[in-house]
């Protein structure tokens, strides 16, 4: 078991590296502290994602956020996925790794989501278990990320957090605080964010997540709220993470932006807000 779970990220911000922007990071880079990549997009052998990917490592600390183990699903991990996932480790270094709470395959089938699982005793031995391989395999902790959720298991017989605490407890692995998440969650599930956020393990976080989110109904006209990561981060989730950084003290902060991505100017407007956020917790 691992017992490292923190990652060696600067308590900056940092946001999610895009193609169009390496010209623009590497000019002019303020205040963006760190880059994360995502993993599937960089297992290949070679290329310009690989020969890019490896200068901006020469002068930034770089997380690795995977999106494809299916860390919550009922079969095996991928071998294969998991050995790709172990050569880009090994060359690349990174400061910290990290998953989702999750799944998105069964049997043969690979889907497009990651999808909720109950928090039960069957799954959190087979998280559990999961997540030990996967820091075997990779010879590193990883850090662990709440999802976002529209449903909510009738067959649960713990809170997400205290699951989340008792996979990092087992495993020694630390987690991943999406706030916009938490946002997310609580608005679909009727739940308080802020007591969500008073019950989460914050002394195992090592990376903190900030995104966008899309508005809507659901059938019976309640709001209904899509993790989107397609617009600027909205002021609720702003107001909550000054909540956490209050608690928890400076962390490293992400600023994700997936779909519709805007120009660099845009994208570095959001990690200087995200600044100003972790100097109120420092001055």
């Amino acid at each position: 078991m691992f017992d490292q779970t923190s990652s060696n990220l600067p308590p900056r911000p940092g946001v999610g590296f895009k193609a169009q922007h390496y010209t623009s990071i590497l000019e002019n880079p303020a205040p963006v502290g760190w880059l994360e990549i995502h993993a599937e997009n960089y297992m290949g052998e070679g290329g310009r994602p690989i020969a890019m990917l490896r200068h901006l490592a020469e002068r930034f600390p770089i997380s690795v956020h995977g999106v494809g183990l299916s860390i919550g699903g009922e079969g095996a991990l991928d071998s294969e996925h998991l050995s790709r996932l172990r050569h880009l480790c090994q060359w690349l270094n990174p400061a910290s790794f990290s998953e989702h709470l999750a799944w998105s395959t069964h049997e043969s089938a690979y889907f497009n989501d990651l999808l909720p699982l109950p928090y039960t005793s069957a799954t959190l031995a087979r998280v559990v278990a999961h997540v030990d391989q996967v820091q075997e395999a990779l010879g590193r902790p990883m850090l662990l990320e709440n999802p976002s959720s529209y449903l909510a298991f009738a067959e649960s017989e713990m809170s997400e957090t205290d699951f989340l605490r008792e996979v990092a407890r087992r495993t020694g692995c630390g987690l991943l605080l999406d706030v916009n998440n938490v946002f997310v969650s609580a608005v679909n599930l009727g739940l308080d964010p802020r007591a969500y956020v008073q019950d989460f393990p914050l002394e195992k976080v090592g990376e903190i997540h900030l995104g966008g989110h899309d508005e809507d109904e659901d059938d019976a006209g309640r709001p209904l709220l899509i993790d989107s990561h397609g617009r600027e981060v909205a002021d609720p989730v702003w107001a909550l993470l000054d909540h956490v950084l209050a608690l928890s003290g400076p962390k490293p902060l992400l600023i994700e932006w997936d779909n519709d991505v805007p120009d660099w100017p845009v994208l570095a407007e959001e990690a200087r807000r995200a600044e100003a956020a972790l100097q109120r917790v420092t001055t």
